[in-house]
């Protein structure tokens, strides 16, 4: 009786419950990669973790250079995003990564992955992330032009609560190598590219793609959610590749809103409220 007593009295004077632990987001920002203001990993997680500091229940942590120093720390992860240089030298595919990450999406973590980070070589590493969120950046299928998306409607989804209408200049990719069907795979952000993007050029290579080209005035997919049936849930989001978006609070907010997702939280009306300066943005950018 004493020590129920004395574990009642601590958690009630430290506000906590031992019934209702924090969730686990890790993310993981890869390494530093192309030009000043560009594929900003670090810098970009880290103001990532910043905005959701205020979130009740949630607990993130942030690992450089694409990967956990100490793997073990993955093990209380109830959701991970990959922020990383993707294709051949994803850090999921690397050594038995893959396989570490198939037994955590089996327990039902979630799995998020971010511009770049959508890319993997097809074959095994194209099914694991097909099955961890839905699809993938495919080389030669899939595109990845600079361009200025449209976002005007959105799904009615816990990841789009908030989220108003934007539009930001960045290397949205699309074409992505869906499951098929888009089995259990819900689009959030989708937009019509104009002739012009499709006709090229891509960032690389350049384009253009008569596949492409022939999709004239169908809409495209840049941000999609997938519910898996072990129970977890993953997003793929192809912006991200320009740091300065990260100040747009709608582009901000639907990556903030899938990550609660992911891990099981239950994501506000509003949406996650998080206030980015232009001063923040020059914080923890890559010496490049």
């Amino acid at each position: 009786m004493l020590s129920r007593f004395l574990t009642f009295a601590l958690c009630s004077l430290l506000g906590t419950s031992l019934l209702a632990q924090d969730k686990q987001i890790i993310l993981l920002a890869g390494k530093p990669s192309h030009g000043p203001g560009d594929h900003e990993f670090n810098a970009g997680c880290l103001l990532l973790q910043k905005c959701l500091a205020n979130v009740p229940g949630v607990q993130v942590q942030v690992h450089s250079m694409g990967w956990p120093k100490d793997e073990s720390v993955l093990e209380h992860a109830d959701a991970i995003l990959i922020y990383a240089d993707g294709g051949q030298g994803h850090p999921a595919i690397q050594q038995e990564r893959m396989k570490t990450l198939d037994r955590l999406a089996a327990k039902g973590v979630g799995i998020g992955c971010a511009h770049y980070g959508v890319e993997v070589p097809v074959g095994d590493p194209g099914k694991a992330l097909k099955e961890w969120i839905g699809g993938h950046y495919e080389h030669q299928f899939s595109v990845n032009p600079m361009w200025e998306p449209d976002f005007t409607t959105f799904p009615s989804h816990p990841v789009t609560r908030g989220v108003k209408p934007f539009k930001v200049l960045d290397e949205w990719y699309f074409n992505m190598r869906f499951r098929e069907d888009m089995a259990g795979v819900t689009p959030i952000l989708s937009a019509t590219p104009s002739e012009k993007v499709r006709q090229g050029p891509y960032v690389w290579p350049k384009g253009p793609y008569p596949h492409i080209v022939a999709q004239q005035g169908r809409s495209e997919v840049m941000m999609w959610v997938r519910e898996r049936p072990d129970g977890g849930r993953g997003f793929g989001f192809t912006g991200g590749h320009r740091h300065v978006n990260w100040g747009n609070p709608s582009f901000r907010k639907v990556v903030l809103n899938a990550l609660l997702w992911i891990a099981g939280v239950e994501v506000p009306p509003e949406g996650v409220v998080s206030f980015v300066t232009p001063e923040d943005l020059k914080q923890n950018l890559d010496p490049k």
